[in-house]
């Protein structure tokens, strides 16, 4: 045998491994898959979008304007770093003044997210809701949560995607005028066809990643705290009046448990992007989310917060086994 031949074979199996890599790494990002996912999430973001901006209306002027509890001027210092490193925030709200503007803009914002929770024109209403959200937000300084900041990660993602496809007004506006988009390209591109597409596997994927390293940063920033090692975050949590809607305070006879379930809260989070992706292991991590956010929302008195993290971990449901739910006509057995 001549020494050609081993050398031939090891580029034999390397050519082999990086031609099955590449081809992983192709169906991981560029799968078509079905919005049906996408579909039940933008409903449910849509619908907590005009809730918490119905919420802000019933005291705009406490949040926008010049009489808000942090006005525009603290806002604009803050932003320029005065009393910390500034954090880049940008919004054309700092400008406006006028109580009447305001509230007109706040209706456009509350509009454009009803619209993205009905499905109604969403190619051009899902931009708008995230792009008014993210001028919100970033006027709210200082009374900015983790509810915002997942509703605007969602919104972001639903824009880039054919969300409305399904599930929506646009999808019954479709059914109507199918005979009439085979020459008519724009309103087809508006009123998209609930299909698999390489848009919707992106757009899944990313948000998958993006909620994997939420979870990552979040589990290790508990990681750092005494508390989440000698096992008793959870009943500070728990003995905490400030965040009470349910008393939980008889956990603490029971050390045991709520020193388990501070250990498996920590270990959830920080290994949830190693998970999350097998099969296997896939309906114990999201059942876990369902417990963790589920307590947080009944226990904890941060109904919309858990239940919006409910809705973000529903992006690892396959599109598939809603479609089946839904409409079981249209797949095949």
């Amino acid at each position: 045998m001549s020494s050609a031949e081993p050398t031939n074979g090891l580029r034999a199996v390397f050519a082999a491994w990086a031609h099955e890599w590449i081809d992983g790494w192709d169906r991981f990002w560029f799968t078509p898959q079905l919005p049906h996912t996408l579909g039940l999430i933008r409903i449910a973001t849509g619908l907590m979008l005009f809730y918490s901006q119905a919420v802000l209306a019933l005291r705009l002027g406490d949040f926008l304007g010049e009489t808000a509890w942090i006005d525009n001027a603290t806002i604009a210092a803050l932003h320029r770093g005065d009393f910390a490193p500034a954090d880049g925030g940008r919004s054309y709200l700092w400008l406006i003044t006028s109580p009447t503007l305001l509230a007109i803009h706040h209706a456009l914002t509350m509009v454009a997210s009803a619209c993205l929770a009905a499905g109604l024109l969403t190619r051009l209403t899902a931009p708008l809701a995230w792009f008014l959200q993210l001028m919100l937000i970033h006027r709210l300084t200082g009374t900015l949560f983790g509810l915002d900041q997942i509703m605007t990660m969602l919104a972001m993602y639903l824009m880039f995607a054919p969300a409305g496809s399904v599930f929506s007004l646009d999808a019954i506006i479709r059914r109507r005028i199918e005979p009439t988009l085979r020459d008519d390209r724009f309103r087809a591109w508006l009123f998209p066809a609930a299909t698999p597409s390489v848009a919707v596997g992106i757009v899944t994927r990313l948000a998958q990643i993006h909620l994997c390293v939420i979870y990552l940063f979040g589990g290790l920033w508990k990681a750092r705290g005494t508390t989440w090692w000698d096992g008793t975050a959870l009943w500070f949590a728990a003995a905490n009046h400030e965040y009470q809607s349910l008393n939980l305070t008889w956990i603490g006879r029971f050390p045991v448990v709520f020193s388990a379930l501070t250990h498996v809260t920590v270990f959830w989070e920080v290994f949830y992007c190693a998970l999350v992706w097998p099969r296997l292991t896939r309906p114990l991590v999201l059942a876990m989310a369902i417990a963790v956010h589920g307590g947080i929302a009944l226990f904890l008195g941060m109904i919309t917060f858990g239940t919006m993290m409910i809705v973000a971990n529903a992006i690892f449901v396959r599109p598939e086994s809603i479609a089946r739910l839904s409409e079981p006509q249209r797949l095949p057995a």
